[in-house]
């Protein structure tokens, strides 16, 4: 889509953190013009720099949209007070909980007809403008909660906004998003930091051993505990249940590894059966551009670690017409090279093998 969405032209963003100032980079490659605000200033500037856009002057004509990417529990007074000045003809959020300030923003006496709660479910594990991509939204879910009071113009609005920025538009309840976010991404967040607060004291032998496996179960854990907390604070009732069910199945799994150890040879059954619900679990996961999960054979090649390695390597690929659906670099402890998992489909596999050896990569 080129130049602005009918009926958004400008935007105002609240709020430059990651995912505030990706939605205006997103924007600002359309042609919106995009308005910036933060108590921070530095914030601000730093997104400007970054051409996300121009510092927001209150008082001046209202944009289209008025987009408060601020944590849940500030949403609805921010949304009160840019409503008291007319900022915008219609408002959203991107906040990661929507029952909460939804609440709020009507005991506060919020006009609910001209909001739609929203949540784009992207981002990174870092955090601040610097992390902002203008594509980080591309193909991901964004929820959006029209309620019943809400016009159909604010839901237009909103659903122009998630075209703009690529993202997959998805209307849910609040209370089911919540639900949902908990068993998706929050207690999952709690689970990983729990796993990798065990490394917090390991030993250099332990995590000279470390390898994929521990990376991927802990790579959220390597998120702001400070946004984290807000985060959690707002979704607390059902992130709390997931996390005591997790906990019920962990704490069954530590019996049974306890009577194993002292000969209870039976007792490993009840470990088996957690494993096989957890590969039923993963094998639910979407896939690709959120269709049904694929099973995709797997080529593995020796990367140096040297400037455009990888590039060189995708090029070959590309010469031999064949699409790398994902990647992963795990590398050697102590040696200058690792080795690169590319995810192929399982027809192409060997011919994407012979091409690599062809160009002289170690392929095992």
């Amino acid at each position: 889509m080129s130049g602005s969405a009918p009926g958004l032209s400008s935007v105002l963003v609240v709020g430059t953190g990651l995912i505030g100032t990706s939605i205006a980079l997103a924007l600002r490659e359309h042609g919106v013009t995009v308005k910036l605000a933060d108590q921070d200033a530095g914030a601000v500037r730093l997104a400007r720099e970054l051409g996300a856009g121009e510092e927001w002057a209150p008082g001046g004509e209202p944009v289209d949209l008025a987009v408060v990417a601020v944590p849940p529990q500030f949403v609805a007074q921010w949304l009160l007070d840019l409503q008291k000045t007319d900022a915008a003809r219609f408002y959203t959020d991107v906040a990661s909980v929507k029952a909460l300030p939804i609440a709020q923003a009507v005991q506060l006496g919020c006009d609910m007809t001209s909001y739609v709660a929203g949540h784009p479910l992207a981002g990174r594990e870092r955090s601040g403008p610097a992390a902002a991509r203008a594509d980080v939204f591309l193909g991901r879910p964004w929820a959006y909660c029209p309620g019943a009071e809400t016009s159909a113009q604010a839901v237009q609005a909103v659903l122009s906004l998630i075209e703009l920025c690529g993202g997959n538009a998805v209307e849910v309840d609040p209370v089911a998003h919540d639900e949902a976010v908990a068993l998706v991404s929050h207690a999952p967040h709690v689970a990983a930091s729990a796993v990798a607060a065990r490394l917090a004291e390991a030993s250099d032998t332990a995590l000279g051993l470390a390898g994929p496996g521990v990376r991927d179960v802990t790579r959220v854990a390597g998120g702001d505990p400070g946004l984290w907390a807000v985060i959690l604070s707002g979704n607390a009732r059902p992130v709390a249940e997931v996390l005591e069910a997790v906990a019920t199945d962990l704490a069954v799994a530590a019996a049974a590894l306890r009577a194993v150890s002292v000969d209870d040879t039976m007792a490993i059954d009840r470990v088996t059966e957690l494993l096989k619900r957890g590969n039923a679990g993963q094998s639910r996961i979407p896939g690709k551009h959120g269709g049904p999960p694929r099973a995709y054979a797997v080529v593995q090649a020796l990367v140096g670690d040297r400037p455009g390695e990888l590039a060189r390597l995708f090029q070959v690929a590309r010469d031999a017409g064949v699409n790398i659906e994902d990647v992963r670099l795990e590398h050697a402890p102590g040696l200058p090279l690792g080795a690169a998992e590319l995810s192929v489909q399982p027809e192409a596999a060997e011919v994407l093998a012979e091409a690599l050896r062809a160009h002289g990569w170690h392929v095992p």
